[in-house]
């Protein structure tokens, strides 16, 4: 047999591809963005705050990958949805952008379940259509990526109104896969187990719930930003072209129970 005939592994480059990674600003957004231009792709960083992106864009730079810096709040779905439909298709989506008001589900505010759900559901939802809409119209492929958690999969303690949240991010993505699978569009999650980020700062530095997290996590250590960055720049590539409507975990055994 001539090497001609073997089968050839896709490339996980993602040259001439453009990236909005939505959540930039720190954290697994950033980390997103950093592994999407490292692999070539132009990227779009995307928050409320165009500060921090800048120094994150300016280091892309600095470093000869391509990136640029806006302002975008899916929070506010028609400003959103104006952005995207007025610029130029994207052919990768990472939405990280999320929130969280950790706490009992007896005390539970109506105001934090709102806040939440807004951001987490509400605005990941219509980014993603808002971004498959355009492929649509001008007729591209593309790969839509949300954020979600092990939280999608399991529950958690002080954590009912958050594990339901990404149980929704879950439920919408595998219906938009199957609506839009005839668009060559894939929508799929990325579901971590708890990484070391600035956010999750308060819940280490509480002993007892490391401790919980220590004993979940199969592999025996808490998640960093570098276990984000390999699945997002595969899910984005032609590597995973027959992977959509599904959850990759990324939570060291968590949810193998």
């Amino acid at each position: 047999m001539t090497s001609s005939a073997l089968p050839r592994t896709p490339s996980f480059r993602l040259d001439g591809k453009t990236a909005l990674v939505v959540g930039a600003s720190s954290g697994i957004g950033q980390a997103a963005a950093v592994a999407l231009a490292e692999a070539g792709a132009n990227v779009t960083l995307a928050a409320r705050s165009i500060d921090k992106l800048e120094r994150t864009v300016e280091a892309l730079q600095h470093m000869e990958l391509s990136a640029t810096a806006l302002a975008l709040d899916v929070e506010d779905v028609e400003a959103t949805e104006l952005t995207i439909e007025s610029g130029a298709a994207f052919d990768i989506l990472v939405n990280s952008a999320g929130l969280a008001c950790h706490g009992p589900a007896l005390e539970t505010t109506i105001a934090d379940f709102d806040t939440v759900m807004g951001i987490n559901v509400r605005g990941a939802y219509f980014v993603t259509r808002a971004v498959a809409r355009k492929l649509v119209a001008t007729g591209r492929t593309g790969s839509l990526i949300n954020i979600s958690s092990q939280m999608a999969h399991v529950g958690g303690i002080d954590r009912a109104v958050y594990s339901a949240t990404k149980h929704a991010v879950e439920g919408f993505t595998k219906s938009m896969a199957i609506e839009w699978g005839m668009h060559g569009i894939r929508v799929n999650t990325i579901c971590p187990t708890f990484i070391r980020t600035p956010l999750a700062e308060r819940t280490f530095a509480n002993p007892e719930r490391v401790r919980w997290i220590e004993e979940k996590i199969k592999l025996g250590r808490i998640g960093e930003l570098e276990d984000i960055m390999g699945p997002v720049t595969f899910l984005a590539s032609e590597a995973a072209a027959m992977i959509t409507g599904s959850a990759l975990m990324v939570d060291g055994g968590w949810t193998a129970d």
